[in-house]
């Protein structure tokens, strides 16, 4: 069993995809970093200040209003509109940037494809046998 294991470990498919885990996660990470700490305070200076991620719609009176998000949370029920304005635009992000990544792969995949082969050299048996082909071909019948 632990043979079993150590070879559908080990197998290529599985180590690839731990990979794409490892590297999916520190790309999500930057993307993140990039929308709460770049696109939201520029989305909020054109927007006149207004601060995304503590947008919310209180659902309970007990909630004081202008508090932080977060703190709302712990009053009573909010909607955080805000908080998934931001997770929205950080998948539009990450799913525009794999977008591009998978273009250019199948760009040049494409162009593997339509490299030309080399042409692999006959055998001189082959030849040999291609021209007595073509002699017999070109001799009438009787």
């Amino acid at each position: 069993m632990l043979d079993e294991f150590r070879t559908f470990a080990l197998r290529g498919n599985v180590v690839d995809l731990a990979v794409g885990v490892i590297i999916g996660a520190a790309f999500g990470a930057i993307v993140t970093s990039a929308v709460q700490d770049v696109f939201m305070p520029i989305i909020g200076a054109v927007t006149g200040g207004l601060d995304f991620s503590n947008s919310y719609l209180p659902l309970s009176s007990s909630v004081t209003k202008g508090a932080a998000y977060a703190d709302s949370k712990k009053q009573g029920a909010v909607i955080g509109y805000g908080q998934f304005i931001t997770v929205a635009i950080n998948f539009a992000i990450v799913a525009f940037v794999l977008f591009l990544v998978i273009r250019a792969m199948n760009r040049l995949q494409k162009r593997e494809e339509a490299k030309p082969e080399a042409a692999a050299e006959v055998p001189a048996d082959v030849k040999l046998l291609c021209e007595i082909r073509d002699i017999l071909a070109t001799r009438p019948t009787p």
